[in-house]
């Protein structure tokens, strides 16, 4: 059984995000032992520094939120942030290609981006934005990640018109199989929350709230 909080990527990807309010995160991830501090790739670096001798890892996204930017501008944010230190990297895929059904468009894409991650020592997880999703291009979407080599699928940039819910996540799992790692992200407040995405299938939980997750973890005797 994974540790409770290994689940987590505590996260803060707020565009209005200080200095102060990064440390702080920070600092919550190194009390806690969370997986990964999940942050905008301006805050890299100085996270990176931050969590040297730990076990948690630095994370930070690619694309964000839009998924719209060319391969060519991902691959060098995704480089330049694997530079700086991160050691996990959240790319949005281009959910308007995968809606037209240009796959293969879709695929290169995360192609790219999964080679420059993985030439640098780092994982990529594929962020689908399932709110904006079909049930078929959910799957689609997963199979497209797996054929390009990533690392995991995540459900939600959390800054669309939803995020994780467990029906998304089981329609992930059950694609990915055990090849992938599925991220839950999104909307995850309580421990209800993450134990409901978890018994779906989350394998990593994106929040914000892991802090209080964790606390109403810990009063209810989960470890």
């Amino acid at each position: 059984m994974t540790k409770f909080a290994k689940y987590f990527d505590h996260t803060l990807l707020k565009p209005e995000a200080t200095e102060d309010q990064v440390r702080q995160v920070i600092a919550e991830a190194k009390e806690y032992d969370f997986a990964s501090v999940c942050i905008n790739p301006y805050w890299v670096r100085l996270t990176a520094e931050e969590l040297k001798g730990t076990d948690v890892t630095t994370c930070t996204v690619i694309g964000f939120p839009l998924g719209a930017t060319s391969t060519i501008s991902k691959v060098a944010e995704a480089a330049q942030a694997i530079q700086d230190g991160a050691g996990e990297v959240d790319m949005v895929i281009n959910i308007g290609e995968l809606k037209a059904g240009h796959d293969e468009a879709v695929q290169q894409d995360i192609e790219h981006v999964a080679h420059t991650a993985h030439g640098g020592g780092a994982l990529l997880k594929v962020i689908i934005e399932a709110s904006l999703l079909t049930d078929a291009e959910k799957v689609r979407a997963c199979e497209l990640a797996m054929a390009a080599e990533a690392d995991f699928v995540k459900t939600s940039t959390g800054f669309s018109t939803g995020g994780a819910t467990p029906h998304d996540v089981k329609i992930m799992r059950d694609t990915v199989g055990d090849k992938l790692g599925v991220k839950a992200s999104g909307g995850i407040h309580t421990l209800a929350d993450a134990e409901a995405v978890i018994a779906a299938g989350a394998s990593r939980i994106g929040a914000s709230a892991s802090v209080a997750i964790l606390k109403e973890a810990q009063a209810n005797g989960k470890d």
